[in-house]
């Protein structure tokens, strides 16, 4: 139930008990607020929390969203009110809120047996505490999306090295047809080849290295650097001209071969147009494609916080919402993958991508293991603008010890 619905339900109420309308007294329903940090997913949690709401009628569910999620919850956890329930994502936004002891302990709870163990150790190294304190619901994924009417039309079959990757990108642009359409007016849309890279090419170490002063960016991420140089002049007129949305509507009416984005950039392609024939592949980053990683982590996970009224309630909320085929749902539309065993995305678009989870060559995004505060889209917009690698790894350190230091 949104905030506007819940309002008018209790002003309705509120009117019954006045006027006392056939003398009776109803019971009122528990309310449990459920926060949750994708715009793009209210009208799918929406659909869900009414079946939830007919199942059980003695809990509302106030759905809550809103710009700058992290900025708000860690405004609400500074004032002692977080919301009951909390949906975001496998950031430092998480273990943030885990580390200040305000959410719930999972351990040893049912909720957490259904889940992939992957997973739950991905968000446990985001925490310097022990325990669970968010149960994995989705996992996404940084890739590659692509035209397959372009592909088939000129022949092309999906790379799977960075050397084909480019002469792909080449051929597009001899046969006129831009290779990548970005979106680099909105910074963070950087972070996704950015994170494709980073991830495949850093030690596997590299953010408790870095915190222990005994590595650098500038001594790991020159490759990285270079190789965002190299995409980047396979773009159009106007990078940093045009954001997400105007990539997707420019996707969707074929003006690209390909679109460096999240699979949750696909429900919007889609919706901008149905018989769009799109499928994805992972970034190839180096040339043995047996070492080449599709960079995956946990979009979204549920928490409680500690200080609820509400728990029982909360709880019986998020085991319906891992319910096979309740999850199922959730992730036939947000275009995702699921975190709960036995719970498989099944639609075609992403048969490519099937191989990597099937042999675990997988890796978790490179930034949601930087300090919080780290601006990493900015100065990588500013890197791509100027084309000055030494500053840009200069400056990466820099902020690095700079927002460790506060």
């Amino acid at each position: 139930m949104t905030i506007q619905t819940r309002a008018l339900r209790s002003a309705v109420a509120s009117l019954a008990l006045l006027t006392g309308l056939a003398g009776a007294t109803s019971a009122v329903a528990d309310t449990i607020e459920f926060f949750q940090t994708k715009p793009e997913a209210v009208a799918t949690f929406e659909a869900i929390i009414a079946q939830f709401e007919a199942e059980y009628p003695d809990i509302d569910v106030e759905q809550v969203s809103m710009p700058d999620p992290g900025t708000v919850l860690r405004t609400r956890m500074v004032r002692n009110d977080l919301p009951d329930v909390i949906s975001t994502g496998g950031d430092n936004t998480y273990g943030d809120l885990a580390d200040a002891g305000v959410l719930v302990d999972f351990t040893g709870s049912p909720l957490v047996a259904t889940l992939q163990p992957s997973y739950i150790d991905m968000i446990g190294r985001l925490t310097s505490v022990e325990g669970i304190y968010g149960l994995p619901y989705t996992a996404n994924a940084n890739t590659v999306l692509y035209n397959k009417e372009i592909f088939a039309a000129n022949g092309w079959a999906v790379p799977t090295t960075w050397d084909e990757f480019i002469a792909l990108a080449e051929a597009a642009k001899a046969a006129g047809i831009t290779p990548f359409y970005h979106t680099y007016l909105d910074s963070w849309t950087i972070m996704v080849p950015l994170n494709s890279l980073a991830s495949n090419l850093q030690s596997a170490d590299f953010a408790q290295a870095r915190a222990a002063g005994s590595t650098s960016f500038a001594a790991q991420y020159r490759e990285v650097a270079e190789k965002l140089l190299t995409l980047l002049s396979y773009g159009h007129d106007d990078n940093f001209g045009v954001g997400y949305d105007d990539g997707n509507r420019a996707f969707a009416a074929g003006e690209s071969a390909m679109l460096i984005q999240g699979v949750w950039a696909a429900p919007a392609v889609l919706a901008n147009n149905p018989d769009a024939q799109i499928g994805a592949f992972a970034l190839p980053v180096g040339n043995d494609p047996n070492a080449n990683k599709l960079i995956s982590g946990v979009d979204s996970l549920f928490a409680i916080s500690a200080a609820t009224d509400n728990r029982a309630d909360a709880e019986t909320f998020i085991a319906y919402l891992q319910r096979p085929e309740v999850a199922q749902q959730y992730i036939a539309a947000q275009k995702q993958f699921s975190a709960i065993q036995g719970v498989f995305q099944n639609d075609p678009m992403f048969d490519n991508l099937k191989a990597y989870f099937e042999t675990g060559r997988i890796a978790s995004f490179a930034d949601h293991y930087y300090p919080a505060g780290m601006n990493v889209s900015t100065l990588a917009q500013e890197f791509l603008l100027d084309g000055n690698v030494d500053a840009f790894l200069e400056k990466l350190d820099t902020d690095w010890d700079a927002v460790a230091q506060r």
